[in-house]
């Protein structure tokens, strides 16, 4: 452990070192270009208006509710460099929008307009489809060695603003080693207030294979054919309410039936894959989340802080097949330190009961955005789980090129690069007949890395990541805000 830190702490500022001389951040920020000229500074003045402007789309009233201050409020100019950042960030975290700007436009010694400037996103996406089947690039690449007969293929249709009023339908028709037909609509501000909201989702899924266990050394085992081994139906709804400005609460309820191949329940592969002899099963789900955000950027934070809870129960009880109750918290806080340096810890942590679950409630770290850093190639099951990350980066460059095909919207595509380091931690509980390699013991990981941060909140990862088993890599990650 002693080897690993000194390990990564020398590589962390090897990297600084060849990164010291980098351009400089060439984007003043939006604070700094602010200027006030009041007659009296320490008086109030009376927001007579607030104008927004450069959204084609966009309904007016929808940016307005996200400013905190409104007309006929009363600001001191001396808050306004504060109350404008915050109200720049509400809006921003739409994600409608690639640039948000306030400006005050002074009417007189008391009174006082509000500019605000945006410019929209393109919110329609009729795109083709290029998707993987395995759960990350890296398993594709190593485990798979890029077959191209493991991949998705169809189209994408999205509207992330179909009425202005941020409401989203998506579409997807694929193809290829899986079929997926689905369809689903959210309208977060569906009432006179803009604070509640609804969500509707259907879909219909073929699979020619399917994680059947997951071996001692964790790793997936797949059961697979050249027919399609599972299908699957669901549909479902969700009842979103948000009543201020940074806390939300979502309620859902959806159904799904399976169905696999006979085989796999059978001894040979897994006859607790749904706990029951059967190889058709019907899955009600309800779930409650109440969530916090109060950050700079939804998508890659720098400064603030995030939480949320979220319960759900799958079925009517507890004492039979699939039913599970679970309950997962977790907690994100950001800091500026100053000189263009960022820290972060994010911690997260859940439990499903009865600990006897069947395989496919056994979900613990390895999937999704739920691993550490350097174990990649692993899945660790669990009913109780732990994950705490904490990072440290600076911001080493920052630059613009033109956009390939005339806009006026997108002129340019701006790129920010962070170099980091980072340290990891993780436990994953499960019963001893289910206990793999590394269940039931504490997992630790590192690494340093750089992220590449540009247009529409993309943030490109690349890490080179070490893990307690002493084995090391580079890691390729992407992540996007649509």
């Amino acid at each position: 452990m002693i080897h690993l830190i000194k390990t990564l702490a020398t590589s962390f500022f090897i990297l600084l070192s060849i990164f010291a001389q980098a351009q400089n951040d060439s984007a003043t920020k939006f604070l700094d270009t602010l200027q006030f000229h009041p007659i009296d500074s320490s008086a109030k003045m009376k927001i007579r208006d607030i104008i927004v402007s450069g959204n084609r789309i966009t309904k007016n009233y929808l940016v307005l509710r996200e400013i905190p201050f409104k007309v006929n409020d009363s600001i001191a100019p001396q808050n306004f460099a504060k109350e404008f950042e915050q109200a720049r960030q509400l809006v921003y975290n739409t994600t409608l929008f690639n640039e948000v700007k306030l400006t005050p436009h002074y009417i007189s010694q008391v009174e006082v307009d509000i500019l605000v400037e945006v410019k929209e996103r393109w919110y329609i996406y009729p795109i083709p489809q290029f998707q993987l089947v395995d759960r990350n690039l890296n398993e594709w690449l190593k485990t798979h060695n890029a077959n191209l007969n493991r991949v998705n293929y169809g189209i994408k249709f999205v509207d992330y603003n179909l009425s202005g009023r941020r409401d989203k339908l998506q579409v997807y028709l694929l193809n290829g080693y899986s079929k997926n037909v689905s369809v689903a609509y959210s309208a977060p501000y569906s009432n006179k207030d803009l604070s509640e909201g609804f969500t509707i989702a259907a879909g219909f899924s073929q699979n020619r294979e399917i994680p059947y266990k997951t071996s001692y050394n964790n790793q997936i085992l797949l059961f697979k054919q050249n027919d399609f081994v599972r299908k699957n139906w669901s549909a479902g709804a969700g009842y979103i309410i948000r009543r201020g400005y940074f806390v939300r609460h979502f309620f859902n309820i959806s159904y799904s039936h399976s169905s696999i191949n006979d085989s796999v329940i059978q001894e040979k592969y897994n006859p607790n894959y749904f706990k029951k002899p059967v190889n058709k099963i019907g899955i009600t789900d309800f779930s409650y989340t109440v969530q916090y955000t109060k950050v700079d950027n939804s998508t890659y934070p720098l400064q603030g802080k995030f939480a949320y809870l979220f319960i759900s129960k799958r079925g009517l009880t507890l004492s039979s097949g699939l039913d599970m109750l679970a309950v997962e918290a977790g907690a994100n806080r950001y800091w500026n330190l100053g000189k263009k340096w960022y820290s972060s810890i994010q911690f997260n942590t859940k439990i499903k009961l009865p600990f006897d679950q069947a395989y496919i409630n056994q979900r613990g770290l390895g999937y999704g955005e739920t691993y550490l850093r350097g174990l990649e190639y692993y899945v660790i099951d669990g009913v109780a789980t732990a994950l705490l990350k904490s990072t440290l980066k600076k911001k080493i460059l920052y630059f613009s090129i033109p956009f390939p095909i005339k806009s006026k919207s997108h002129p340019k595509i701006p790129f920010t690069i962070f170099a980091k380091t980072y340290a990891d931690a993780g436990y994953a509980y499960n019963l001893k007949k289910f206990n793999t390699f590394l269940n039931n013991k504490l997992l630790y990981t590192g690494g340093f890395g750089i992220d590449i941060f540009t247009l529409y909140d993309v943030n490109l990862r690349l890490e080179y990541s070490f893990n307690q088993l002493n084995q090391k890599g580079l890691f390729l990650h992407s992540q996007s805000a649509f």
